[in-house]
């Protein structure tokens, strides 16, 4: 009996007439193509291939439609169930991708505490770095592989314009809860759109803050704004802006509920790495391989336990000592994982 094999071919001619009919422009057009490619060669061996053609075909036909008719985002998302599960999409799309069994979780004992925190009605805020494009979905991995998927459904991410406006992207944001803003690297270009970009964040602000009193919130904040990048051929955690963090310090302050933060590292780079240099246009190349995924959830942070006079200080004071647990955790999640990656 013939095996069968992920259908390039077809995906290929597929991409073709996209490009014929102005869905896809020649970049796009390239970088679907090397990511088929690299999609053919990581899952040569890969058992339930005739699955993965179907879902593939539905991510091209999610691709044309969010083109031709974009998907308008609330400044608060919640995740798309039905009638089209667009949060088992995301999971299942990078699970072939994902060496589940030697990847891991570390901090396991703060997450037990982060998910008693939740059910007693607590909100809790996630200072992280950020690697990959699908750290939601693989963070959806690690929580079902330690039987959370409790925490899969109450996770927000603040996410960035490009994952809510890019058509590649779009089909694995609608399987999350976001909240949706611009970027302050962003709010001024278009020129024409910046008074559009900033009405929305202030919308963005009220929504943010209307959930945090409602309690029992879990949220994920990547303080750097962007992903990490290589230096000397080693991914780093890229600097954490100190007004992300006192923005949402201050908004939990606001809404009374008591609310806890916690460091959270990411090591994920290895399936879907970002490109080397930063771009703000739409379109960035998404070569896919096979590895690990490890986390490190860290010791819950005092917020109170910083002090200075000086207000700019004091948030860098608070800035530093948070990108420094991160850092850590990361480090230590780069030695004992090396060669598992």
């Amino acid at each position: 009996m013939k095996k069968s094999k992920f259908n390039s071919t077809h995906f290929l001619e597929i991409i073709e007439s996209y490009k014929k009919i102005d869905i896809f422009s020649n970049v796009q057009y390239e970088n679907t193509k090397e990511l088929i490619l690299s999609i053919a060669k990581t899952l040569e061996d890969y058992q339930d291939i005739e699955h993965y053609n179907a879902l593939f075909l539905t991510f091209l036909k999610e691709i044309k439609a969010q083109t031709q008719n974009p998907y308008v985002f609330e400044p608060f998302h919640k995740q798309t169930r039905s009638p089209y599960d667009y949060m088992q999409f995301g999971i299942d799309f990078l699970a072939p991708f994902i060496d589940i069994d030697h990847s891991t979780c570390m901090g396991q004992e703060h997450l037990e505490t982060i998910e008693a925190q939740l059910k007693s009605g607590h909100n809790v805020i996630l200072f992280s770095n950020h690697q990959s494009e699908g750290d939601p979905q693989m963070l959806f991995s690690i929580f079902r592989k330690l039987h959370k998927e409790y925490l899969s459904e109450k996770i927000i991410f603040v996410a960035g314009e490009r994952v809510t406006q890019d058509p590649f992207a779009i089909p694995f944001s609608l399987g999350c809860n976001l909240i949706c803003i611009y970027s302050k690297n962003y709010t001024t270009t278009p020129k024409e759109k910046s008074l559009e970009k900033l009405e929305h964040n202030k919308k963005v602000m009220h929504a943010t803050s209307e959930l945090l009193k409602q309690g029992g919130q879990l949220i994920w904040v990547a303080p750097s704004g962007g992903r990490d990048r290589k230096e000397k051929d080693v991914f780093q955690v890229a600097p954490f802006d100190k007004n992300a963090i006192e923005m949402f310090y201050l908004l939990a302050k606001k809404a009374v509920t008591p609310t806890h933060f916690y460091p959270l590292s990411l090591l994920t780079y290895a399936i879907l790495p970002p490109p080397e240099e930063r771009q703000k246009e739409l379109g960035e190349k998404r070569p896919i391989y096979k590895g690990c995924i490890h986390s490190y959830f860290g010791k819950e942070i005092d917020m109170e336990s910083f002090h200075d006079k000086e207000k700019k200080r004091l948030r860098k004071k608070r800035t530093d000592f948070i990108f420094r647990e991160v850092k850590q955790n990361y480090q230590t999640l780069l030695k004992q994982h090396k060669g598992h990656q």
